[in-house]
Order: C-alpha cells, then sequence, then structure tokens
C-alpha cells in the first residue's frame, strides 16, 4: 500500500465495501481512488487482514488509528477469524456492550406507567400513546419539508451552517430502518425515509433532527469543510459502518433531538406540526420519551441474544415486542437490522453514542459544535460515562 495514511484508510475501507457493501455509509472523496479500486481483481479478505495490520503498524495513537482497528475487525471476521462477540464490538467502536440490568428497566417502566396513567396494560397504553398523533400519509411529505426547514434556521443560529448546503428527501418502502442520510459531497445530503408504517409526529420530528439539522447532515457538511477543505483529511471522506466514527455521529444525531426539543425550538416546532393539522403536546410526550430512553438499550441486548447467545430470531423478536413495548411486526424489523452480516455490532452506536455525547456536551452548544467540526475520539468521551 502506498500514500498518505488517510489515503490508505479510505482504500482500504473501499475494498471491503466490495466485499460487503453494507460496511459502507458514504463516499464522496476522490472519484479516482473509487474507480480504481473499482476495476481492481475482487480482493481476498485475508490480504485486507494483511494490509490493515501493515497500517496499524505506521500508526501512532489517534482519531485514524481508532477507525483502523475498526476496519481491521471487519476484515477480520470477514477472512473467518472468529472472535467474541462483545470483543468484535468493543473492537470496532471503544465501547463494551453489557445486558440492560433489570432495575433500569422496572425504573423505566414505572415512570411511563406514571406518565401514562388509564385502563390496560403498559404497553397497550405505550402504543395508543404511540398511535395519538399519527401523520396521514399524504401529508407526511409536506410536514417533513416545514420541519426541515424551520430546523435548518434553528441550527444556523445554535451551530452555524456552511454556506451552500442543500439536502434532499426521498420516501421509500422496503428497508428494515426508518430513515437514512446519504451524504453525497459538495454541501449536498439527500435523507431517505421510510413509508411503510404510519408515523407519528414525534416520530417524524426526531427522525428530521437526528437525520438533518443538527444531526448528520449538519455534521458532515461541517467536517467537509473544516476537515477536508481546510485540512485535507482524506479519511473523512469515508464514513464507514464498523468504527468509532459512527458511535459520535449517532450519538451527536440523538442528541440533536434534545438540543431542538426540549430547548427554544421546541414550541416553534410544535406548532409547525399543528399548522399541519396534527394536534402533538410536545411537553408531554417527550417526557414519555425520556421515560423511554433506556429502553434503546434493548436492542444491545437483542443483538447479543443473536450473537452471543446463539438464540432464534424469533425469541429475539418475541422477547424486544415485549421488554420494548413495540408491536411483533417492528420487533422483526429490529431484528433482521441486528442480524445484517454490516449491522450486527451497530446497535450499541445509538444508546451509547447518546450518553457519551450528551455527558460531553453538558448543555453547552459550543461543547456541541466541537462534535460537528472536531475528530472527537469514543477514548475521550468514554471514561466519565461507560
Amino acid at each position: 500500500m502506498t500514500g498518505s495514511p488517510g489515503q490508505r484508510y479510505v482504500e482500504l475501507g473501499l475494498r471491503l465495501t466490495r466485499l460487503d457493501e453494507g460496511l459502507l455509509d458514504s463516499y464522496f472523496g476522490p472519484p479516482g481512488i473509487a474507480q480504481a479500486i473499482k476495476e481492481e481483481p475482487m480482493p481476498e479478505a485475508s490480504d485486507l487482514v494483511d494490509d490493515a495490520d501493515r497500517l496499524l503498524d505506521d500508526l501512532g495513537e489517534g482519531w485514524l488509528r481508532d477507525q483502523v482497528t475498526g476496519l481491521r475487525t471487519a476484515a477480520g471476521r470477514l477472512a473467518g477469524e472468529q472472535i467474541e462477540y462483545a470483543d468484535e464490538v468493543e473492537a470496532c467502536f471503544g465501547v463494551r456492550p453489557v445486558r440492560t440490568k433489570e432495575a433500569v428497566l422496572a425504573a423505566a417502566y414505572e415512570d411511563i406507567d406514571a406518565l401514562l396513567p388509564g385502563p390496560g396494560s403498559l404497553k397497550e397504553r405505550y402504543r395508543a400513546w404511540e398511535q395519538s398523533s399519527i401523520v396521514p400519509a399524504e401529508t407526511i411529505e409536506t410536514l417533513m419539508a416545514a420541519v426541515i426547514d424551520e430546523a435548518r434556521v434553528r441550527t444556523r443560529d445554535l451551530v452555524g451552517l456552511p454556506h451552500g448546503e442543500t439536502i434532499e428527501v426521498e420516501f421509500v418502502r422496503g428497508t428494515a430502518w426508518l430513515g437514512y442520510q446519504e451524504y453525497l459531497g459538495d454541501l449536498r445530503g439527500k435523507i431517505s425515509i421510510n413509508v411503510d408504517r404510519p408515523r407519528s409526529a414525534l416520530s417524524l420530528l426526531t427522525l428530521a433532527l437526528h437525520e438533518a439539522y443538527p444531526g448528520h447532515q449538519a455534521e458532515r457538511c461541517h467536517k467537509e469543510v473544516a476537515l477536508i477543505r481546510e485540512q485535507g483529511l482524506v479519511e473523512e471522506t469515508i464514513a464507514m459502518v464498523t468504527v468509532p466514527q459512527a458511535v459520535v455521529s449517532e450519538g451527536l444525531a440523538e442528541l440533536s433531538i434534545e438540543l431542538m426539543l426540549d430547548g427554544a425550538a421546541g414550541p416553534v416546532l410544535q406548532e409547525v406540526v399543528r399548522d399541519h393539522g396534527i394536534e402533538l403536546d410536545l411537553a408531554r410526550d417527550r417526557a414519555v420519551q425520556r421515560a423511554a430512553e433506556p429502553l434503546g438499550w434493548l436492542g444491545v441486548d437483542g443483538a447479543l441474544m443473536l450473537h452471543a447467545d446463539d438464540l432464534p430470531p424469533a425469541e429475539v423478536s418475541a422477547y424486544l415486542s415485549q421488554r420494548a413495548l413495540i408491536d411483533l411486526d417492528a420487533a422483526e424489523r429490529w431484528v433482521r437490522f441486528l442480524g445484517e452480516p454490516s449491522s450486527r455490532s451497530y446497535a450499541i452506536c445509538y444508546p451509547a453514542g447518546l450518553a457519551l455525547c450528551r455527558e460531553f456536551v453538558a448543555h453547552d452548544p459550543t461543547r456541541f459544535r466541537r462534535l460537528l467540526t472536531e475528530q472527537i475520539r469514543v477514548s475521550e468521551l468514554v471514561a466519565p460515562v461507560l
């Protein structure tokens, strides 16, 4: 391998993607690099393990070494190396998966129960709450456009946005995920929204903030300016799935929800929803959402059940349906995501990333802007929280 360490990392990521395209989140770097690798013979996973090891030998401690370690782990799995699931997750992301404590879940159920009194089981009441502000299919497109426009304005005021950034929205069906942001480069992004199932107003609000502003779109365009254009860091032109970068990215995107909805933007976004004929009690709904936050760790439990305990998917789906207070169809979607080779370890990125980024930011927008513009290592965040 030749070239700078950053270019070697990009090339390693693109070669791995030829063996498993799900490992690539986005690439918007020099097209010549991607084209040259596309024209190469199909790589052997064992050769990519060797490439990763050589690159690690040439790197000192730092952000790039963390990412290469994640790719080395993915390459090793593709090459048939045997590794315990928890060790795999920790090697990829820098955080170790653990089972959710029963006391944590019990406290969450107690809090949700107090917020949603009435007849019926807790799951029935929680499901009824989720269905209480369903957005008609014909309204989703206009509502999302209005929410994204308002979120862009609020994000510009809070942490700034590069001049000329743009985003487009498309609606898709037949995917295991609910929403996805693809960064195209040149300050352009695209959000895909799954409309297979009815969506509540709160679900659509959180999706827009997470995927667009001040979440993934804000992060990627800020880093394009600060790290690629100004510092020439070619390694930032690729986003891979099995690397610590994903923990920070998902964490700041999750944190963006509370920065907006629990701040001055919350009442404004509530009125945007109401202007589209949908009743929304944001204060109450956010209280329920916060109470249910520990249930997000159940995805980690489900992944451990699948990949450490080797339990059948149907058993894991039934567990998640009961414990996460969701219907069986949603649980099965979750399990399909957890079972995909490229996303089998990814569940930890959301709850762990949120906990780490929340502790780091501590309600300070200037520290949130650091997450958007700097290469923050997971090891810089992990000690106080996990």
